[in-house]
C-alpha cells in the first residue's frame, strides 16, 4: 500500500487592496515532488477547493522549471469537507501569510488534526502553515502543541519582513502561549523539529528538510 499524504493549503489571497499573499511556492512544490518522487500518493485540498492561489513574491525566474509541474494541483484543489481524511497517513500544511487568515481558524482542519493526532498519524506543517494547529486540542483540552518542541516563522523573521502590523497574531508568540517549547534559529535557517508525529519547520528554507523528515517518520 502507498502511503499518501493530504496537503492542506489556503484560498486566502489578499491582505488588503496593496497585500496580496497566497501559498509561499517553494513550500509547497518541493514537498510536493519529494513526496512525489518517493512515490507517495498525494491529494491536495483547501477549504473551499478551487483555486489555492500563490503568492507572488514566491514567483522568480530562478524557481526550477519542475515546480511548474506542481502549480497545477493548485489550480484545482478538492474541496477539504469532501476529502476522506481517515484514509491518509499525513497531513502537511505549507505556508505563506495566507493560511493566518484562513486555516488558523478551520473547524474542519482542527477536527481533521485531532484526528490524526489521536490516531497517531505524522502531522507536519511549515513556516505560517504551523497556524493551521493552533485550535487542535487532545483528548483532555490542553492544546496538541503543548510541552512540544515546535518552530514556526519568527517574531523576528515577521519583523523583517516588514508584516507584524498586518498579521491577526504573531504566530511564534501564540504557539508559546499555548505552552509549546519553541525553538528558533536565526532568520532564515533551515530548521526542522521533530517531535514525535509532529513535524515543524521555521520558514521557507526548511520545506526540503522537513519533507525530508517526514519520510523518515513515515
Amino acid at each position: 500500500m502507498k502511503k499518501r499524504i493530504l496537503f492542506v493549503t489556503t484560498n486566502f489571497s489578499k491582505i488588503n487592496e496593496n497585500i496580496k499573499t497566497g501559498v509561499w511556492f517553494e513550500e509547497f512544490a518541493v514537498p510536493f515532488l519529494v513526496f512525489e518522487k518517493t512515490g507517495y500518493e498525494l491529494v491536495v485540498a483547501s477549504p473551499l477547493g478551487g483555486n489555492s492561489p500563490i503568492d507572488v513574491n514566491s514567483l522568480s525566474c530562478s524557481n526550477p522549471m519542475e515546480w511548474d509541474e506542481a502549480a497545477k494541483f493548485l489550480k484545482n484543489t478538492e474541496e477539504l469537507s469532501k476529502v476522506d481524511y481517515k484514509m491518509f497517513d499525513a497531513i502537511y500544511l505549507p505556508g505563506g501569510h495566507a493560511p493566518m487568515f484562513d486555516l488558523a481558524n478551520n473547524e474542519l482542519l482542527k477536527k481533521i488534526i485531532e484526528y490524526f493526532y489521536e490516531n497517531d498519524k505524522v502531522i507536519s506543517a511549515v513556516c505560517h502553515g504551523v497556524a493551521g494547529l493552533v485550535l487542535a486540542k487532545d483528548k483532555n483540552g490542553y492544546s496538541i502543541v503543548r510541552n512540544k518542541n515546535v518552530t514556526s516563522f519568527t517574531n523576528k523573521e515577521e519583523k523583517i519582513v516588514k508584516m507584524i502590523e498586518f498579521m491577526p497574531f504573531l504566530l511564534e508568540s501564540r504557539l508559546k502561549f499555548l505552552g509549546c517549547n519553541f525553538i528558533e534559529e536565526k532568520p532564515w535557517s533551515e530548521h526542522v523539529e521533530i517531535c514525535g508525529n509532529l513535524i515543524t519547520g521555521q520558514n521557507q528554507n526548511s520545506a526540503l528538510l522537513l519533507a525530508e523528515s517526514v519520510i523518515s517518520v513515515l
